[in-house]
């Protein structure tokens, strides 16, 4: 006879029954291919010699391509069979936000394209590489003004409640940016590249000052009613996301404005004062990204001491972080300063290990079922 399977180790255990999978499936879930994706993005900056590395980054952008496939699947079926529940969203005032996580895990595997196989796949890409952008910046724009416009007319906020999540549909534009600066210069016609490059700036307009506004509140509230519950612990990083995706935006998009203008017979010499202003920007961001990094790692030693859950907020470590990485790499990359370098590649290492941690234990919780939780249908059942 054959013994039987120990509940714990069955497939969904935790779950009443395998659809719940669907019915619970949450956007949280899309901050998995965000970290993945800026691992992989990370991994392909650390030297030549490290060929190892470079092989490993592409797999693992293929994982996150896989994972927003699966993702993507899973959250349509959400809203066709089970889509009272699905639209409860709008009026949740945390797990809306996490809306904002769909188009910037899209920028991610944008970016990974550019990085891991443009070069393999050909010009005959970018028109659809090229689509994919654009859309990626129509999600963002629907994220950054309807999820705010919600916030103001039909969701509940309190100063007392607030965390660093408020960031997160502000920022996708951001990050849509940032991608647009990467795949810009790969587009064969002036024309198209001038208009990437200067939509590309709009949405960092877009984004970064609206970022800083939330970050201000996000400071007093702090000060005046203090950490928030440990389930929120890693929304401490969070505000490390637009700060590291900000100056990484003034890097790329002025690395290449003085090309791009002048092949569009624009104001050639703007493009030159573009790019110092994008460098002294970026180094100004970094610095302030290393104020709120250490004051994120007491926070989070503060939190260990007194016990810290795992739910997948725990992925708001991982991109913020990433996103900082890529821009100190950039930074010892631009101003050839073995400093940035250095830090740089401590962080891929930190980043590495934080991901196979976080990334351990989301699929031990997926295999159980106890990380599909929809707080919507939680909070319905609670009125």
């Amino acid at each position: 006879m054959h013994r039987p399977i120990p509940l714990a180790t069955r497939p969904f255990s935790a779950l009443q029954h395998p659809r719940e999978v669907i019915r619970q499936f949450t956007p949280n879930w899309f901050a998995a291919v965000m970290g993945t994706g800026v691992l992989a993005l990370a991994l392909a900056q650390l030297p030549p010699g490290w060929s190892v590395m470079h092989g490993l980054a592409k797999g693992m952008w293929v994982l996150a391509v896989l994972l927003f496939g699966l993702f993507t699947l899973l959250y349509a079926a959400r809203w066709v069979l089970f889509f009272d529940e699905a639209r409860r969203i709008f009026g949740h005032s945390t797990v809306s936000m996490f809306i904002g996580t769909i188009p910037m895990a899209l920028a991610t595997l944008i970016n990974g394209f550019v990085v891991f196989a443009l070069a393999d796949a050909g010009a005959g890409a970018l028109p659809w590489l090229q689509g994919l952008w654009w859309l990626d910046v129509a999600l963002s724009l629907a994220c950054g003004v309807g999820i705010p416009f919600l916030m103001f007319t039909r969701q509940q906020h309190s100063i007392d409640q607030m965390t660093a999540v408020w960031l997160l549909p502000v920022v996708a534009a951001e990050v849509a940016a940032a991608s647009g600066g990467l795949l810009a210069p790969h587009l064969l016609a002036p024309a198209a590249q001038f208009g990437m490059l200067i939509t590309s700036y709009v949405l960092w307009a877009f984004s970064v000052p609206v970022a800083f506004a939330i970050l201000t509140i996000l400071m007093l509230r702090m000060a005046l009613h203090k950490l928030p519950h440990e389930s929120m612990a890693a929304s401490s990083w969070l505000a490390l996301g637009p700060i590291g995706t900000g100056a990484l935006g003034m890097l790329v998009l002025g690395g290449d404005a003085p090309g791009i203008f002048a092949a569009a017979g624009v104001l050639p010499g703007v493009g030159t004062m573009i790019d110092g202003l994008g460098l002294v920007s970026a180094v100004i961001l970094w610095g302030m990204g290393l104020w709120w990094m250490l004051l994120a790692m007491l926070i989070t030693v503060r939190y260990l001491r007194s016990g810290m859950p795992f739910n997948l907020g725990w992925w708001g470590f991982i991109f913020p972080l990433g996103v900082y990485t890529l821009a100190t790499l950039r930074l010892g990359s631009v101003l050839h300063l073995s400093f940035f370098t250095w830090c740089g590649q401590g962080l891929v290492a930190c980043l590495a290990m934080l991901w196979a941690l976080v990334m351990t234990r989301t699929v031990r919780g997926a295999w159980r079922g106890e990380l599909f939780v929809s707080p919507c249908i939680a909070a319905a059942r609670g009125q």
